[in-house]
């Protein structure tokens, strides 16, 4: 194939799955408010069951509702029939995700689900089959045709189930009005965690404070430059921030005097200096440093 053929090839398999996932949104009834509801209301967790290519869909639907407020565990349709059913909680409210509905695996599941959880909720594309029409909720996930060539591999099947799933726990994270700050609350270590909950306070280095008072001699200010090694020393009157003495201050003085010992820290400092509270995100500091061109904040 050409490059220009591979081209409309890949575009043909995006547009098929648009068709599908369009579908997917004329599908949805009072059921997906309802299974919303329940998933909001359960007092247990959200257990999310998956096999074969269905499998790393229920993972990541996993992963999303972890991540945004909501408990929940994945699990394996045919790891659950040799002990990891026990899991299944009578609290618990179960997401069975298939295709077909008519596996082996599910239909073997199925009762045991029933009988040990709160609810059964079949995310599924046959709305005739074995699992839509024994779970007590049914979330309609019917294409007309995988994307791919011979109508074989799960490709917009998937896809519409990822969809629907995504639609399923942002409509929970609304509902539990989850923030910016709960979210980065749940992802520490990550750069937007940091955004989220990174503080001022939790960069300050409190062993080194250079810090002169307004009447201190160049001497003292240089001593001070020099120990704190950022480049810049607070200036203080009668205990309160008034200004600050940078390196820069220090070489216009250079330039501008000759005789240096009557010189005091009021001389040559920049008054009004930039600061910040403690508590303020880190984040923000960022944006006030480049803001306004600068080095440091007080």
């Amino acid at each position: 194939m050409k490059k220009s053929e591979i081209l409309t090839f890949g575009k043909s398999i995006i547009h098929n799955e648009l068709i599908e996932i369009q579908q997917l949104k004329e599908n949805l009834h009072d059921n997906f408010a309802s299974v919303v509801e329940l998933i909001y209301d359960c007092k247990g967790k959200i257990v999310v069951v998956g096999v074969g290519k269905n499998a790393p869909i229920a993972q990541k639907m996993v992963a999303t509702l972890n991540s945004t407020g909501t408990v929940a565990q994945f699990l394996h349709a045919g790891e659950a029939m040799h002990g990891d059913i026990g899991l299944v909680k009578s609290t618990d409210v179960c997401l069975v995700l298939s295709k077909s509905g008519n596996t082996t695996e599910i239909k073997s599941v199925l009762p045991a689900l029933k009988e040990m959880s709160q609810t059964t909720v079949a995310i599924c594309g046959n709305a005739a089959s074995f699992l839509a029409i024994n779970c007590d909720y049914f979330l309609n996930t019917t294409i007309q045709k995988e994307a791919g060539p011979e109508n074989l591999a799960p490709t917009s099947s998937t896809t519409v189930q990822l969809v629907l799933c995504d639609a399923i726990a942002m409509s929970v994270k609304k509902l539990k009005n989850f923030t910016t700050t709960d979210f980065g609350k749940f992802h520490p270590g990550g750069m937007l965690g940091k955004q989220l909950l990174l503080r001022v306070q939790d960069m300050i280095d409190t062993s080194q404070k250079p810090q002169v008072d307004i009447n201190a001699p160049i001497k003292e200010v240089i001593q001070s430059l020099s120990s704190g090694r950022f480049g810049i020393t607070v200036v203080k009157d009668k205990n309160k921030i008034c200004g600050v003495v940078t390196d820069g201050d220090l070489r216009r003085m250079l330039e501008k005097y000759s005789d240096l010992k009557d010189i005091l820290a009021k001389d040559i400092a920049t008054f009004n200096p930039k600061t910040i509270h403690q508590a303020t995100l880190a984040s923000k500091a960022l944006q006030l440093i480049n803001e306004y061109k600068i080095g440091q904040l007080i």
